[in-house]
């Protein structure tokens, strides 16, 4: 079974891709949503989030994401000690799950897969890109954030023009061009490399 990885900035669209890829009955791991689901039912990885952030981390046995995003998202050593909690315990996870599907290709989810080192265990990598205020839009509106938050959380993300260059297929998001006919190409080749 291939193992392929799908990633891309926030307000890329990977997402949108990822759920493309289930409807032509391909299983696709979330990896942001594993990890919050880690975070909240995890006993020892909630006994370092608390110990690192302190007991505001988490309100009413749920991971505070509001207080958390305050803090990593303007301290970059949080931020990075954040990632390296998680970032293991995700990866094992996503590999525990690689190795339970059937399908000719599985794909990974995630928005930090270079930046976590998930990138090691892929066979190909799709990147999905769109310009950076399209980004800001997407984001500002599904979420209900001002945009300048939105451009602090892409300053902390990897720059996504070097994050396409380690990619093997970048499909571009712009609303521009139609995006399904693109997956389908792809998919079309993953499945002849099955």
């Amino acid at each position: 079974m291939l193992r392929i990885g799908l990633t891309g900035g926030i307000g890329s669209g990977k997402t949108t891709v990822a759920r493309v890829f289930e409807t032509l009955g391909i299983p696709v791991y979330d990896a942001d949503h594993a990890a919050k689901n880690l975070m909240n039912n995890d006993p020892e990885l909630k006994a370092a989030i608390i110990e690192l952030f302190g007991e505001e981390s988490y309100h009413h046995n749920k991971l505070n994401r509001a207080f958390i995003a305050g803090i990593v998202f303007n301290n970059p050593e949080k931020l990075a000690r954040l990632n390296a909690l998680t970032h293991p315990r995700t990866i094992a996870d996503a590999e525990n799950w690689l190795a339970a599907q059937h399908a000719p290709y599985a794909i990974k989810e995630a928005a930090l897969l270079f930046e976590s080192g998930a990138d090691k265990h892929l066979d190909y990598i799709i990147g999905v890109t769109a310009p950076e205020e399209t980004r800001i839009k997407r984001v500002a509106e599904r979420d209900h954030l001002d945009p300048e938050d939105v451009r602090k959380r892409i300053r902390n993300q990897m720059n996504a023009e070097e994050k396409m260059k380690r990619c093997d297929f970048v499909l571009q998001n712009d609303e521009k061009d139609m995006l399904l006919p693109k997956v389908l190409e792809l998919h079309k080749f993953l499945m002849a490399k099955c």
